[in-house]
């Protein structure tokens, strides 16, 4: 018996799971780093910066040294009575 043309021929329900791995495959992080460990590493006088928000919602660039030195007025504050503390109604 020969082969049909059918019988052979690759379905689209074949095809979606091919495709689909292979979309996925640049999210698992398979590969080499574009960062090279040398910037990793903090170089001395170079500040390092956290990204903080804001109560407006805007973004705030805060150098670390700064929040290790920063004075804790009062630890484990709720959100309403630190929005209450700044003077802001929710």
């Amino acid at each position: 018996m020969t082969k049909t043309k059918k019988e052979t021929s690759i379905s689209r329900r074949g095809i979606l799971p091919l495709l689909g791995g292979g979309l996925l495959l640049p999210l698992l992080g398979f590969g080499k780093s574009t960062i090279p460990e040398t910037t990793l590493i903090a170089e001395e006088g170079v500040e390092e910066y956290q990204i903080l928000l804001k109560p407006d919602g805007t973004a705030v660039k805060v150098r670390v040294s700064a929040l290790k030195n920063a004075k804790i007025i009062e630890k484990n504050i709720s959100n309403k009575s630190f929005l209450n503390w700044l003077g802001r109604k929710l």
